[in-house]
């Protein structure tokens, strides 16, 4: 027996059975009692006055929109909450105005990369484009269109669906290196984070089951990524692909990738940087303990739609309920939360490959998405759409997109019932 997935099952069964106290306390003491657009900018609720305080101060440089000097030279937008609305997820847009909210990650297929296991960097591009800059030209120019198609639904009823298409050129109108992968980008929610990263490695390594040994269909596993201030590979949680370690790596790398802006990670060559110590770890503090919003209030048809996500299958990958456990910050530790992920990677199927691999993760995986504020997500920003991309405009749509792992549970939902489906997202409108 694989005891992962046996824990999984316990976990499920407490999750979705009669006693159900507290789990409207989706981040555990940290949780808020807010769900309006300002749902996703509160600080955690169990912070001192001393903290709220370093909340405040991380607020300001996440939320500044940076000018030239320190802005760039090369950028995709000027300020975090740029592609971050409401703290919330980007809208995907690219190509067009004057900054994006979202971004194109590329590598090569062959060749040395630049950090141990990670992805080949393009020659003259790195492995991420940026597509404005202060001054002179961008490394490239994208149009970005949109591909429609539909799905039918067990009774007929026809669902309309799209997929990006995108058209990179330098400004001279060139093409990348026709070995190049791409992968495009929206910016993922904010909330929860530092609940997160206090979940166990040993909690996440006891779900994994990379070669599905219990012939349940699902294998999800762990992204093993390159930490540059530990210097060591170790397990990856953050980003679409679990590319990322830490908090601290993410943000500092979001700063000097999306904005230009150096940091003490990511230095210049002369060791300057342009944002200074205490802003970068003011940042990190405010983005690991920004508040889970609680679940709202169940209908009867919430909680049928609870029940079918169980029977459905979600819930193998979506997993409910976690411990967090001892760190560094307090607010986050010894939690019981809801967040609806396993944090790890699975094969989504052919038709949300982007190709291109990321540390251990292929072209076919992704990290399962937290589900918790989902609910809240298009009120958070109105126009919000979901996936990695951005293509699904509603979750019905984001549901049937899934493939590979997640076919069975896809294929339950398509053929279930229109008042069974409506259930179901009625009760992922709670989270």
């Amino acid at each position: 027996m694989n005891l992962g997935r046996f824990a999984l099952g316990l976990i499920v069964v407490a999750a979705c059975g009669d006693n159900v106290e507290g789990e409207d306390r989706q981040g555990g003491d940290t949780t808020i009692d807010l769900r309006t657009r300002e749902g996703y900018r509160q600080p955690a609720a169990n912070l001192t006055e001393r903290e709220r305080a370093i909340f405040q101060a991380g607020r300001s440089p996440f939320d500044f929109r940076w000018e030239v000097p320190k802005l760039g030279p090369l950028f995709n937008h000027t300020a975090c909450l740029g592609c971050h609305g409401g703290n919330g997820r980007g809208l995907s847009q690219i190509g067009v105005g004057p900054a994006s909210q979202a971004l194109i990650r590329v590598s090569l297929i062959d060749g040395t990369p630049d950090e141990p296991g990670g992805p080949v960097p393009v020659p003259g591009f790195g492995t991420q484009l940026q597509d404005h800059a202060t001054v002179g030209l961008p490394e490239v120019r994208v149009m970005l269109t949109w591909i429609e198609t539909s799905i039918a639904y067990g009774d007929g009823e026809l669902v309309a669906m799209r997929e990006p298409r995108f058209d990179v050129r330098t400004p001279m109108g060139e093409l990348l290196p026709p070995s190049t992968r791409y992968s495009y980008r929206i910016a993922p929610p904010l909330i929860g984070l530092g609940l997160l990263e206090a979940i166990p490695e040993a909690t996440l390594d006891a779900l994994a089951d990379p070669d599905d040994a219990d012939g349940d269909g699902i294998s999800g596993r762990l992204n093993r990524v390159w930490d540059p201030e530990q210097q060591a590979t170790v397990v990856g949680r953050f980003g679409w692909k679990s590319n990322t370690s830490t908090l601290h790596v993410q943000v500092a790398a979001a700063f000097v990738n999306d904005i230009g802006l150096t940091n003490y990670v990511f230095p210049e060559v002369d060791g300057n940087r342009d944002v200074n110590d205490q802003q970068l770890d003011d940042t990190v503090f405010f983005t690991s303990t920004i508040g889970v919003p609680a679940a709202a209030p169940r209908d009867d048809e919430a909680w049928r739609g609870r029940g079918l996500f169980r029977e459905f299958g979600c819930a193998s990958c979506h997993v409910p309920a976690h411990s967090t456990g001892t760190h560094a910050l307090a607010a986050v530790s010894d939690q019981r939360i809801y967040p609806y992920t396993d944090l790890l990677l699975h094969d989504m199927g052919d038709r949300l490959t982007d190709t291109r691999a990321d540390f251990a993760a292929d072209g076919l995986e992704w990290r399962t998405p937290p589900l918790w504020g989902i609910g809240l997500a298009r009120i958070v920003l109105p126009g919000a759409t979901f996936l990695h991309d951005g293509r699904a405009r509603t979750l019905e749509e984001a549901i049937l997109w899934h493939g590979g792992e997640a076919e069975a549970s896809r294929e339950a939902f398509r053929t279930a019932s229109r008042p069974e489906r409506a259930a179901l997202i009625g009760f992922l409108d709670t989270l």
